[in-house]
C-alpha cells in the first residue's frame, strides 16, 4: 500500500512538474521582451512633464531674469538636487543681482576648477521648507543647504534674507522660490 502511494504521489508530481513547465514554455514563446534605454547621465531633472505643477528648477529654467542661476546651477551639477520632492525654499538672485558683482566674478566661478565653491554658493540659495515670504517674517535665521546659517530681516513690509530683498515669490510643485535682489555669499571658514 505504502509502495502505491509513493507510486502515485510520483506520477503526480511529474505531471505537476510537466505541466508547469510547459506553461514556462508557451510563456517565453509568445512573449516579447521591451528593451528599454535610459539615460542615466541625466537624470530625473531632465524628464519631461508638462501637467504637473513646475518645480523650482523649472521655475528657474522658464524665467528670463534667472539665466545666470540656470547656468551656474547647470556648472555645478546641482539640476537633479533641485526637482527632489522637498520641499525646497530656493532663494534665487535675479541675473542683475549677479551683474552686481565685481567683474569677473561668475565667468570665473563658472570655470571647472572652481565647481566646488560654486557650488557651495548655490546651496547657500536653498534651505529645506516651503515659506511664504509673511511666514518667514517669523524666523531670526535660516539653516542653509549647505550647512550655513543666513539671517532673516523685516523692514517694514519687506523681508530680506542674508542682505537680499525678496522682491516676488512662485509657488513650485517642490516647495516656493523667492526671487531676491542680491546673490547671497556664506561667510568664509578661518582655517
Amino acid at each position: 500500500m505504502k509502495t502505491n502511494i509513493k507510486m502515485l504521489l510520483s506520477v503526480i508530481v511529474l505531471f505537476i512538474f510537466i505541466g508547469c513547465k510547459n506553461d514556462g514554455k508557451q510563456e517565453t514563446s509568445t512573449t516579447k521582451k521591451t528593451e528599454i534605454k535610459v539615460d542615466k547621465t541625466k537624470g530625473q531633472a531632465f524628464i519631461k512633464d508638462d501637467e504637473s505643477t513646475p518645480n523650482v528648477l523649472q521655475i528657474a529654467i522658464g524665467s528670463p531674469d534667472h539665466t545666470t542661476l540656470v547656468a551656474a546651477v547647470q556648472a555645478a551639477d546641482l539640476e537633479n538636487s533641485l526637482v527632489n520632492a522637498g520641499p525646497l525654499m530656493v532663494f534665487a538672485p535675479t541675473n542683475a543681482a549677479f551683474d552686481a558683482l565685481p567683474e569677473g566674478t561668475v565667468e570665473n566661478l563658472l570655470k571647472p576648477e572652481n565647481k566646488e565653491a560654486l557650488a557651495n554658493i548655490l546651496k547657500y540659495h536653498v534651505t529645506p521648507g516651503n515659506y511664504s515670504k509673511e511666514f518667514l517674517k517669523k524666523f531670526k535665521k535660516l539653516g542653509q543647504a549647505n550647512n550655513d546659517y543666513v539671517k532673516i530681516e523685516v523692514k517694514g513690509d519687506d523681508v530680506y534674507v542674508g542682505g537680499a530683498k525678496i522682491i516676488a515669490s512662485i509657488k513650485a510643485g517642490n516647495g516656493i522660490v523667492h526671487v531676491i535682489d542680491k546673490v547671497l555669499l556664506p561667510p568664509t571658514k578661518e582655517n
